[in-house]
């Protein structure tokens, strides 16, 4: 088989998912590392600094370009292989097999995708944008002059209860979302060891309820004015 046409198959098609899976997951790493700097308690320092540094430095702009890249094809991979699957199963099944076949999340990938890119519209929206841009008020540390973005996050979710709930719902479709494409990542890469695909799904579990709870945690804890 070529290479061409290892990638447009099947099986190549969940190869490229699991790979690009992997490296949005890393990138989720990274992103609520950086976000939990809110709770530094230092009126946003930290934050700015660390905001600053991954938005200046060539190497992170480099790699934001990268992230971008690695969005698209996963999402026109997944959109792709829900068509095949749909496809497939057109005429359905005689019996339902609800949850004893598969969990209802990993049936709703599609779904739950669609509502992750329309999350991922607003976020980029609400502080990519402004910070790439736009004019933004700017703080200034040890005489270097960088972007407010904590006081944009506080100004953004500051008595906005509508915002702070979408984000919520954002957050708890990433985690569903995670909880099926974490360990399916690992299947599609082709790790089929029962030993170790139990532990991959253990860490899978707690990865989708910690890093989308962090998340959600942050607009909340703004809402609340419970960072300074």
């Amino acid at each position: 088989m070529k290479w061409s046409e290892f990638f447009t198959s099947p099986v190549g098609k969940k190869f490229v998912m699991g790979l690009t899976g992997l490296f949005l997951v890393s990138f989720l790493v990274v992103h609520v590392g950086l976000n939990a700097c809110i709770w530094a308690m230092d009126g946003g320092e930290m934050f700015n600094k660390a905001a600053h540094f991954m938005g200046s430095t060539v190497v992170m702009r480099i790699l934001e370009v990268g992230l971008f890249i690695g969005f698209i094809i996963h999402i026109i991979q997944a959109y792709a292989l829900t068509l095949q699957n749909q496809k497939k199963r057109s005429i359905g099944y005689a019996v339902k097999m609800g949850n004893k076949g598969s969990k209802w999340y990993s049936r709703s990938m599609g779904i739950l995708g669609t509502l992750i890119l329309l999350f991922l519209i607003i976020h980029l929206r609400n502080f990519w944008i402004p910070s790439r841009f736009l004019e933004m008020q700017e703080v200034t540390y040890n005489g270097v002059a960088m972007h407010d973005l904590f006081g944009l996050m506080r100004e953004t979710f500051a008595d906005n209860i509508w915002l702070v709930s979408l984000y919520l719902l954002g957050c708890l479709s990433l985690a569903y979302h995670l909880m099926h494409g974490f360990q399916s990542a690992f299947r599609s890469l082709g790790l089929h060891n029962n030993r170790y695909l139990a532990m991959l799904n253990a860490l899978g579990v707690g990865f989708s309820v910690v890093v989308p709870l962090a998340f959600a945690m942050m607009p909340v804890s703004m809402y609340f004015n419970w960072v300074q």
